[in-house]
């Protein structure tokens, strides 16, 4: 016979703690540029990518900041942590504790996963220290990395759509209108004689009425092909995006990460367009030296890197990628903050010059702009800075590409960038 024992519920300060609430504040710690490659050295700009943003104990850090904040710590915690307290082993304990129940708490609601091994396991820090001195689980939480996961992305994307809904005064959003006109599900105006092909929406009271004008009052009705309405809508268009983003060295520079809040960006738009526009697509493409397509789904790890600026490649891939989509609508949107800087010749060779606007690298730069204007494929340009070589740069880019340019900053970049997406879906290519 089997007995189960009931133990009194003890309360958890977990209990207290929203753990979405966490996630979100830790953001701009799990989007953070980084920098590919590791640490890198330049003569003009010194050091780069000596930031620790995947290592269990870093995450753990950026956690006990976040109860700090938010005002989540026994007084006793906080003196302990300012090395006021005395210094009680038992309060380091918690503390330590409490970090990596939230860590578990994180892992089994699916918003991070684990990889590497910690004391023979691959469970938290505090699983592989065991009872052992909380020194001895740090140093193994050095060893273990944490990765964002797809429902961690997603997460994280709703939450960056939200804010930049709230911040443009928008409730919600739906699809994109145009001035054409269709025959689909909603009643949104008047009614059309039925072709083949179209919807079976009937709208009964005028399919009724045209049998009665025909024939009167005679039942029961006699309908016939003819008499067949059906509800005319609003013609939802489909549209085909690739979103460029620089990963170039100088995103990350001057004390500035700019290309955080682009990828923040990119996450709100691809949940936008996944949840809203499920007929729409979205493409990422990166380009530094080389430009490559990225998944949504390894967002959250691109990074900076010591790279030039290879716009012209970017055109090409994202040119590719378009013209293999059948959409009413195709464009660009490019993140940068910079000239271009290379280009790739012959065999794959990158012809790179950060000196000035290098002609030859125009050139080809706008060579691939006037591809794209010739197959139907305008580029919407936002730019992170506003030196005058680069407003004349763009303006030209602009005008050989009929697109649109946003001289911004990070602060207001993902408003632009809703705004123009949103705006921008009624015009048909």
């Amino acid at each position: 016979m089997r007995f189960t024992t009931y133990a009194k519920y003890r309360k958890s300060r977990l209990d207290a703690l929203n753990i979405e609430r966490l996630l979100e504040m830790l953001s701009g710690f799990l989007l953070d540029g980084g920098f590919a490659g590791g640490p890198h050295f330049h003569p003009y700009w010194g050091w780069s990518g000596l930031r620790d943003t995947s290592s269990l104990e870093a995450l753990k850090q950026e956690l006990l900041k976040a109860l700090v904040r938010s005002g989540q710590l026994t007084r006793e915690m906080l003196e302990e942590l300012r090395g006021e307290g005395p210094g009680t082993p038992g309060v380091r304990k918690e503390i330590a504790d409490l970090l990596d129940r939230i860590v578990r708490e994180m892992v089994e609601r699916g918003y991070v996963a684990l990889d590497g091994q910690a004391g023979g396991t691959g469970g938290s820090a505090g699983e592989a220290g065991g009872e052992g001195d909380v020194g001895d689980a740090r140093e193994a939480a050095h060893r273990v990395n944490f990765n964002l996961t797809r429902r961690g992305l997603d997460f994280l994307g709703y939450r960056a759509l939200r804010n930049l809904m709230s911040s443009l005064g928008r409730s919600g959003v739906g699809s994109h209108e145009t001035r054409e006109y269709a025959t689909g599900v909603e009643a949104d105006a008047g009614s059309n004689p039925y072709e083949f092909g179209d919807t079976l929406n009937l709208d009964l009271p005028a399919t009724l009425k045209n049998a009665i004008v025909r024939d009167g009052f005679d039942f029961p009705l006699d309908l016939d092909y003819k008499d067949l309405m059906v509800h005319r809508t609003d013609y939802r268009s489909s549209c085909a995006t690739v979103l460029m983003l620089d990963i170039s060295h100088s995103m990350i520079l001057y004390g500035e990460d700019r290309f955080s809040p682009a990828k923040e960006v990119a996450l709100a738009l691809s949940h936008l367009i996944r949840t809203e526009y499920p007929g729409d697509s979205l493409r990422i493409v990166t380009f530094g030296d080389r430009a490559r397509e990225i998944p949504p789904a390894e967002l959250g790890k691109a990074a900076v890197g010591p790279f030039h600026t290879n716009t012209a490649e970017g055109f090409r891939l994202a040119r590719r990628l378009l013209r293999a989509q059948k959409k009413d609508m195709r464009q660009i949107i490019m993140i940068t903050d910079g000239k271009p800087s290379a280009i790739t010749v012959g065999r794959g060779r990158i012809y790179r010059n950060s000196a000035g606007l290098d002609r030859t690298i125009l050139r080809a730069t706008y060579r691939e702009a006037s591809a794209c204007r010739r197959a139907g494929i305008p580029i919407n340009t936002f730019m992170l800075a506003n030196d005058p070589y680069l407003v004349r740069f763009v303006r030209r880019l602009t005008k050989i590409a009929r697109g649109k340019a946003y001289f911004t900053s990070t602060m207001t970049l993902g408003q632009y960038i809703m705004m123009d997406f949103l705006k921008g879906k009624g015009r048909m290519s």
